[in-house]
This record gives C-alpha cells, sequence and structure tokens, in this order.
C-alpha cells in the first residue's frame, strides 16, 4: 500500500523505545487474524493488554506499564493495525475486524482472557471486543470514548460534539488529512495533542516521538481510516449492523475514565455508557485534565487503574 503523501521516511525502529528511566521493555511481535503486531511488554501476572488512541502508538502507555508490572501484572500495549511497528495492510479497518486483531493478540500471548484498557479508539475498541467477544475479556477500563452506540448518538444529534468531533468529518477527504498529518515532519500531530490536552499536556519529547511515528509511511493513511469507516458506514447496511450487534451488552466489570477538560469527547457524550454495561460499571471524572488524562496526570491514572484493578468488588 502507497501512501501517496510523501513524508519523511522513519524506519519502524522509530517505535521500539525504552521507557521512561530508561526501563528495558520487551519488544516483540505476534501474529493475530492474518496480520502482524508490534508489541511491547513488561512484568509477570494477569494480563493487561492496553490499547492506544489517535495519533499515537504503543508509547501512549509508557507509564501505565512501570506502573502495572510494578503492581504485580503482565503488562502489554500493542500497536493497532497500520500504526507504529504493526502491520499496515490495504484493509481491515472497520472496528469488528480491529477488534478481532486485539482478542486475537490475547490468545497469541497464550492467555485465556484479559483486562483490556482502551483510550480514545483503543477504547472504542475495548467496547467493541468485551461485547463481541466477552469469554476474552475479564475486565475492560475505556479511557475519553463512550460506547460506540453511545458515540454514534452523540456525534449525530448533538450539535456541541459534532462541532468537537471535527477532525473525524475532516478525515472523511481523501488524502489530504494524509498530507496533513505528516507535513513539516508531523508538526500537525504536536499540535493536535496540545490542542486536546488539558494545562499539563505531554511533554516535548514526547510530542516529537508522536511526530517521528506518525511519519513512517503510509502509518497516518492507516491511522485515520478506522475513523472514514466510522462516518462512511453509518447509513450503509454493515455499519447499520455493526450498530446493531453493539446492542448486546457488556458484562465484565467496567471501569470509565474522562477528563473533565477533554474538548474532543464531551463529558455530556460519554457519560450514560453504563446503560450498556450489565456488571459492575464505576464512573470516574479527572477534574482538570483533558483527553489524554493517562498521560496528563499519569500517577493518578495508574492508581485508579490499579486500584480498580485489584478490587474484588469494584461495584463499590
Amino acid at each position: 500500500m502507497t501512501d501517496p503523501a510523501t513524508p519523511s521516511a522513519q524506519p519502524a525502529s522509530a517505535v521500539l523505545l525504552d521507557l521512561p528511566g530508561g526501563r528495558k521493555v520487551s519488544h516483540r511481535d505476534v501474529a493475530a487474524n492474518g496480520a502482524r503486531f508490534h508489541i511491547a511488554e513488561l512484568g509477570d501476572g494477569p494480563l493487561v493488554l492496553l490499547l492506544h488512541g489517535f495519533p499515537q502508538f504503543w508509547w501512549t502507555w509508557r507509564h501505565q506499564l512501570v506502573a502495572l508490572a510494578d503492581a504485580g501484572f503482565r503488562a502489554v500495549a500493542m500497536d493497532l493495525r497500520g500504526v507504529g511497528g504493526s502491520d499496515r495492510t490495504p484493509r481491515g479497518y472497520d472496528p469488528a475486524n480491529l477488534a478481532l486483531d486485539v482478542t486475537g493478540v490475547i490468545r497469541s500471548l497464550g492467555e485465556p482472557d484479559a483486562a483490556l484498557v482502551g483510550h480514545d479508539l483503543g477504547g472504542y475498541l475495548a467496547w467493541t471486543a468485551a461485547a463481541m467477544r466477552p469469554k476474552l475479556v475479564r475486565r475492560l477500563a475505556v479511557a475519553s470514548m463512550p460506547h460506540p452506540r453511545r458515540w454514534r448518538s452523540a456525534m449525530l444529534r448533538d450539535v456541541k460534539q459534532t462541532r468537537a468531533g471535527s477532525h473525524i468529518w475532516g478525515f472523511q477527504r481523501p488524502w489530504i488529512p494524509e498530507r496533513q498529518l505528516t507535513a513539516d515532519d508531523g508538526a500537525l500531530v504536536a499540535e493536535l495533542i496540545q490542542e486536546w490536552s488539558g494545562p499539563r499536556p505531554p511533554e516535548d519529547e514526547a510530542l516529537e516521538t508522536y511526530r517521528r511515528a506518525m511519519c513512517i509511511p503510509s502509518a497516518a493513511h492507516c491511522a485515520v481510516e478506522p475513523y472514514r469507516w466510522m462516518v462512511r458506514s453509518l447509513a450503509r447496511p454493515d455499519g447499520i449492523q455493526f450498530n446493531r450487534r453493539m446492542k448486546r451488552p457488556v458484562r465484565v466489570p467496567t471501569l470509565h475514565l474522562h477528563g473533565s477538560l477533554d474538548p474532543v469527547m464531551r463529558t455530556r457524550s460519554a457519560a450514560g455508557s453504563g446503560e450498556y454495561v450489565e456488571a459492575p460499571y464505576r464512573w470516574r471524572l479527572f477534574d482538570g485534565l483533558g483527553h489524554f488524562p493517562h498521560e496528563e496526570d499519569p500517577v493518578a491514572f495508574s492508581s485508579e487503574l490499579i486500584n480498580w484493578l485489584k478490587d474484588p468488588e469494584p461495584d463499590r
């Protein structure tokens, strides 16, 4: 697959990074659902699989990998299809298939199930995987993303949410978004992360890392393809069928995390997703944080996540 945009060529090694403080993480590839996926792994114990959002890759979970490993978990962050070090396939970017990527990675890791933690698009896929393959999902934690049915309703019926998600509508144009994302060595990536963060955005070094990763050839195209499907399928049979499938309730304990200052996904849009959960559901709003709570305040986010993962009665 060739991207007509002309980004600065970046080798896949741009995503083979160490963790803060020089801590070594294990990088390897696993096969799942007909493709190859790059993962970064740290620690031993029950599996926690971390799913990144846009415009990022596995490295967005660098702080949580350390915290989870130190807390006694096997923490694994994967690059979604087409992003980071994973295969950039010509098709397969609908959420049902991307969710099968996720559950396939769980199986390839030799685990019977996993606690899924997803942010943004990764959260959308985590919701989907929990509904489609409930036996493989032990617990579910989602940040900055409502349930897919809630997302669909908000984007179509809430004018303020429609405006907040303007970048998603902009992604529907052919090739222009790819060129914009890779222009000036990925400058737009840094701008978006800064604009979507609260008063404590990720450090400049992190922004440079995300810029380099987006400039890996074809990565920008693959990064926007899921959003193209989400909008273009709204009135198509495949999109309508997916929306019906997502009526199936989530039946695992669910933690829903959100930043009060998130300008991309309004709190009103995310709140209420618990109606699709027939299990203990906990809503946690982080005051003063934006769209990336796990990076803006990693200590608070990791503490909330780990305490919930270890809580034998998560409905309290």
